[in-house]
């Protein structure tokens, strides 16, 4: 009613509508009112009245309302259908959503529930575990303790028959008589000579090597498995061992290495790594010349060391675990010069493989018959197998002590080798 165009319309609320009829009572024109809409403009899309086709809808395409109403109402019909398709779609879609939240909240307290058991079971496994790795380090260390005090009850022992034959026998050499050290001479002696010869330890036997690994796998306990291990087993310089082909050999610009492998005091394989390990490797006769190696940790008790040494000649190795020597530090490397290619051709004859040529030669010195001055099969000089034709070796793989072939005709059967 606040729009002027609507302010002088009559309107009724549907709901409180007691007649149907009055739904259907004619409708006037908004802007002729005494006009009864019964027309309906196809270009404008909207009902007009017949005063409307004359004045402001001229030659605009109109027919009766009752001719258009099957068109447009099918229209409406179609879209109408669609429309309800689509809330059906929704309604279903709706539908889904709330059992997939139903189904999402009752998984949801399942998956709760099994965390709950899972966490409350390890929680179970691991004070579990606790418990049996502080039984363990406690027997570990009442062990320790027992060893310690065995020892320690010797020792005692030991120097109290020392002191008691020391005593004796200063008091001996002090008031007694000459008679009377000459009588006793040989029991003291004997007591004294045992004494001494006793074999005794002078470091503890054993040592506080115990130590916690939380990253050590532990196995399963009450069905989960478990990380951290008490680890007791230290490691013992003199028992760590080197390993390699060519341990005291190498050559000059060629990577090489060796493994050092990690034992504990009754020898037995050390399984972890972590170990301080240093290398030196210095060239003997000059001192401002070192190699730097390189120290990977396999993780499983063994190193593996690698270097390139750029100058020929003897090294000396030293190999540190916690700053001592290991079994067999330190030692002599020789470092041989670079690896010498062969530059002449692995053949058979020279005679054939040079296609004949007579003024061809060879470095095993051979020589035909007629003056030839290459060798040929089974003359004087050849090899009798293939060989190569730079330096007479007849490996493939051999190196190579001998420069390449002269083709000087002039030239001496007389090879130099380097050494």
């Amino acid at each position: 009613r606040r729009q002027k165009k609507t302010a002088s319309h009559a309107v009724t609320e549907l709901e409180n509508t007691k007649d149907c009829s009055q739904a259907w009572k004619p409708l006037f024109c908004p802007s002729h009112p005494t006009e009864e809409l019964r027309l309906f403009c196809e270009q404008c899309d909207q009902p007009v009245c017949r005063d409307c086709v004359v004045d402001r809808h001229r030659q605009h395409p109109y027919d009766f309302t009752g001719n258009v109403i099957h068109r447009h109402g099918d229209a409406l019909r179609e879209l109408l259908k669609s429309t309800q398709q689509h809330m059906g779609t929704l309604e279903d879609a709706l539908g889904q959503i709330d059992d997939m939240g139903s189904a999402v909240r009752s998984r949801a307290e399942a998956v709760a529930t099994e965390i709950r058991l899972f966490a409350s079971g390890y929680v179970k496994a691991i004070e579990e575990h606790r418990d049996r790795m502080l039984k363990q380090l406690e027997d570990l260390k009442v062990q320790k303790e027992n060893l310690l005090h065995l020892q320690k009850a010797q020792l005692q022992q030991l120097l109290l028959d020392m002191r008691t034959g020391v005593e004796f026998t200063e008091r001996l050499l002090m008031s007694g008589s000459d008679l009377e050290i000459l009588i006793t001479k040989g029991v003291v002696a004997s007591r004294l000579a045992k004494l001494n010869n006793v074999a005794y330890n002078t470091h503890p036997s054993v040592d506080n090597g115990i130590q916690f690994s939380p990253q050590e796998r532990a196995g399963q306990c009450c069905g989960y498995e478990v990380f951290g291990a008490i680890l007791n087993k230290a490691v013992d310089p003199a028992r760590c061992t080197l390993h390699g082909e060519d341990l005291h050999s190498a050559r000059q610009n060629q990577l090489t290495g060796f493994t050092m492998l990690c034992n504990d005091t009754t020898g037995e394989r050390i399984g972890r790594g972590g170990e301080a390990v240093r290398v030196t490797i210095t060239h003997k006769d000059k001192r401002d010349c070192a190699v730097k190696p390189t120290v990977c940790d396999n993780g499983d008790g063994t190193y593996h060391i690698s270097f390139s040494p750029e100058e020929p000649g003897l090294y000396a190795v030293c190999v540190y675990v916690k700053g001592q020597h290991v079994q067999g530090s330190p030692f002599s490397l020789m470092v041989k010069n670079k690896f010498r290619e062969h530059q002449g051709v692995f053949h058979c004859c020279t005679f054939c493989s040079s296609g004949g040529q007579k003024a061809a030669r060879c470095a095993c010195g051979g020589t035909m018959p007629g003056g030839y001055q290459g060798c040929g099969h089974g003359h004087k000089g050849h090899p009798g197998c293939p060989h190569w034709s730079c330096c007479g070796q007849v490996k493939e793989s051999s190196e190579c002590f001998g420069g390449p072939p002269s083709d000087t005709s002039q030239r001496s059967l007389l090879r130099t080798v380097v050494l």
